[in-house]
């Protein structure tokens, strides 16, 4: 570093400190300092040990500037990246629009995470704490970041996500330092911390493909995750578990599965998202659910509001959406989920063998063949005829 490089880094560093002690921000003022320590201890060994000699000793009593109440997180700036400035959290208020579908697998887990936070007293006299800290599991779309706000309201605790663009600085060592600020910054008082895509910033520390610097932040993450505080929550999500570094899933109290919807889950996922049209598609529900097996909550979302935004605008009619959706869907199934959409076309409503070959590509001669199996082993026949 040239010696205008330094002197600049120093006035940066010096301003900073400045205003926050004006603004009257004496905890942001200790965070910023502590950092400093870390910044200095190579470069500026002397300089370290007096700033950390001044973060170990008593604040004076007698310092009304320093006498502010730190529990009143929201009144308190957010951390920034010292060259962009972009703030490192985001805050996430409100209510979500609707509660989570979840797995009852999932359900129990949010639950006691709930009934824990509750019951912090009854806990502490056993000698306990709660969970701490957990990760979600899954591909995206199942819920894992409206999971978290769902939790944030209902134990009444702010929630902060890690902004990874503001965070990831172009400045070799930054990156870690904006990693800490944020995680100091969420310690200090009760809230709910969400690490989303944790799996950009806690890779396989074996993965040669990534520099030095991303291998430190690994190191700090899990320094962190074990040493949590017991008032807040941290949370974890990924859509990629392969990637994260082994040693981060033991610090974790919870590791908690999201997984695609079952068929049941399904159904009653297209009960919630189709709203006030629920009964205009009722008797074509099972269609749908069995063409969006497989999918995410939020790929069902799309489709339906797809749906509900033709039938508000006049464009099509309900059958000849079902229609166009079969049509556009079937040929990513395979052919063996191709013949049993054909034949629950055939066994359950009054299109012509006709229109539902030309709609899922199987041959009319199949459709009648498996029709005829299906009639006497299969319940699907008993149940009534939708019509067309």
């Amino acid at each position: 570093m040239s010696d205008s490089e330094e002197l600049k880094m120093f006035h940066d560093d010096f301003a900073q400190i400045l205003r926050l002690a004006l603004s009257n921000q004496p905890e942001d003022v200790r965070l910023y300092a502590a950092r400093l320590v870390r910044r200095y201890r190579t470069s500026h060994p002397e300089l370290a040990k007096e700033i950390e000699t001044h973060l170990r000793s008593k604040q004076p009593r007698g310092h009304s500037t320093f006498r502010k109440n730190t529990h009143s997180t929201p009144s308190q700036p957010l951390p920034v990246d010292d060259e962009s400035r972009l703030s490192l959290l985001k805050t996430v208020t409100g209510k979500p629009a609707h509660d989570p579908l979840l797995s009852e697998e999932v359900k129990q887990s949010i639950s006691q995470l709930i009934h824990e936070r509750k019951n912090i007293g009854t806990l502490e006299k056993a000698g306990l704490t709660p969970t701490r800290s957990a990760i979600f599991v899954g591909k995206p779309g199942l819920g894992k970041t409206l999971t978290s706000q769902w939790l944030a309201s209902q134990l009444d605790m702010p929630l902060y996500v890690l902004d990874l663009t503001a965070v990831m600085s172009s400045l070799l060592g930054r990156s870690g330092s904006n990693l800490r600020a944020a995680l100091d910054y969420a310690k200090r008082s009760p809230c709910i911390l969400l690490l989303d895509e944790i799996d950009s910033i806690a890779k396989k520390r074996s993965d040669e493909s990534d520099i030095g610097e991303l291998k430190r932040l690994v190191t700090v993450i899990l320094q962190e995750v074990e040493d949590w505080p017991a008032s807040g929550l941290l949370l974890a999500a990924t859509n990629h578990p392969e990637l994260i570094d082994p040693a981060l899933w033991r610090r974790f109290d919870q590791v908690v599965p999201f997984s695609l919807p079952n068929n049941e889950q399904i159904l009653n996922s297209l009960n919630s998202f189709l709203g006030e049209d629920k009964k205009r598609f009722e008797k074509w529900i099972e269609i749908l659910g069995f063409v969006f097996d497989g999918y995410s909550y939020s790929d069902i979302q799309r489709e339906t509001n797809k749906l509900r935004r033709s039938l508000a605008l006049n464009l099509n009619t309900e059958i000849e959406l079902i229609e166009r959706l079969v049509q556009s869907h079937s040929p990513n199934l395979d052919q063996a989920k191709k013949i049993d959409l054909a034949v629950m076309l055939h066994e359950r409503t009054r299109l012509s063998q006709h229109k539902i070959s030309s709609l899922t590509g199987v041959s009319r001669d199949t459709i009648r063949k498996h029709s005829k199996n299906s009639r006497s082993k299969s319940p699907l026949t008993s149940r009534r005829i939708v019509k067309a």
